[in-house]
């Protein structure tokens, strides 16, 4: 087997004592596309950090291809590069900025170039972009030409921590493709942190949930928070706005948060076996997961998503569309708590 570009072990990190990622084991393939995601404050910027060497983690080890590499050394820095949220852009013209990170390299041959091409993989036309100072780029400019400077480096791994999340349509879907076209043209492996989880389920290899500094789950499950209250005699759960009683085995608090993960889906006609619960609600998104080749529904029970994969069998044999009402199905004993 392939040694993966990245394997976590026993991760741990805190900041001022406060635990903020805790992960026993994390692999990660070369050339694959993995997503992260997660509620804010779930820790996937700081595990990006971590991945990107920019941080030494509590404790714990990084291995990257098989060896345990020092933030901040030159081996790290020439192999990853991380795109921060909010780009960073350094006072001086784009053509400065696209080449820094090649002139720290030694890296001078055919400066202008390289830095034209990293400008065209990001939809910026050289001639007029170049000598463009910092402060004349538009927002969704600005994190383009932050991309194309990484881009100019042909990184081993690509770390993009929320890309498209402050930029305009056409922005985000520059860098998108730009993105993907680094990992098809160069094998870069990229690891994106988004909200976008539709873009995610439709290129990633693997996703994978955070959720209070740990990593639980393919994305797919929901996460559903407290209040709880006993409903009924030994019977615990929430009141949706419309109406339905959201059940789960005894809270640890009640506050808790349970994680149920959706086993089936069907028409308003079908019956539950007697120890599921079921939930009407109304298909909201479908969408084609790159990996298994699924049919990823969204079903929204009041103001609650729930998320259900279906093979290709499945959807033909109960077809769904937007707006569409449906109900969903889960056991009461494959409800976690986290």
């Amino acid at each position: 087997m392939d040694i993966p570009i990245y394997e976590v072990k026993s991760l741990k990190h805190a900041y001022a004592g406060k635990p903020i990622l805790d992960i026993q084991h994390l692999t990660v393939q070369a050339a694959s596309i993995v997503g992260l995601i997660g509620p804010n404050g779930s820790g996937k910027s700081t595990l990006l950090r971590l991945l990107g060497f920019i941080e030494r983690p509590s404790s714990g080890q990084i291995l990257f291809s098989g060896r345990p590499l020092a933030p901040f050394s030159n081996e790290a820095r020439f192999q990853v590069t991380l795109l921060p949220q909010e780009p960073f852009l350094m006072k001086r013209s784009v053509f400065k900025n696209v080449s820094y990170g090649l002139k720290l390299r030694k890296n001078k041959d055919d400066l202008t170039g390289r830095v034209k091409q990293a400008l065209s993989l990001v939809g910026l036309e050289s001639d007029e972009f170049v000598q463009r100072p910092w402060y004349a780029l538009s927002g969704g400019e600005a994190q383009r030409v932050a991309l194309a400077a990484r881009l100019a480096l042909k990184p081993k791994v690509l770390l993009l921590d929320e890309p498209t999340a402050s930029v305009d349509a056409a922005s985000a879907q520059l860098i998108k493709e730009a993105s993907l076209r680094a990992r098809k043209e160069l094998g870069t492996t990229l690891i994106v942190a988004s909200h976008d989880w539709q873009w995610l389920y439709e290129v990633c290899d693997d996703i994978l949930h955070l959720f209070r500094g740990k990593v639980f789950g393919s994305g797919r499950e929901t996460i559903v928070f407290g209040p709880w209250q006993e409903l009924e005699a030994g019977k615990w759960g929430r009141k949706l706005s419309d109406g339905q009683e959201l059940l789960v085995p005894l809270p640890p608090d009640k506050d808790g948060a349970a994680v149920i993960d959706v086993f089936s889906i069907g028409d308003n006609a079908l019956k539950p076996e007697p120890e599921d619960v079921s939930l009407r609600g109304i298909v909201s998104r479908l969408t084609l997961e790159k990996n298994s080749g699924r049919i990823l529904a969204t079903i929204m029970a009041a103001n609650i998503p729930f998320i259900v994969g279906l093979s290709q069998q499945q959807f033909h044999d109960h077809p769904l569309f937007p707006g569409k009402t449906a109900s969903i199905h889960y056991s009461l004993d494959s409800v976690k708590w986290i």
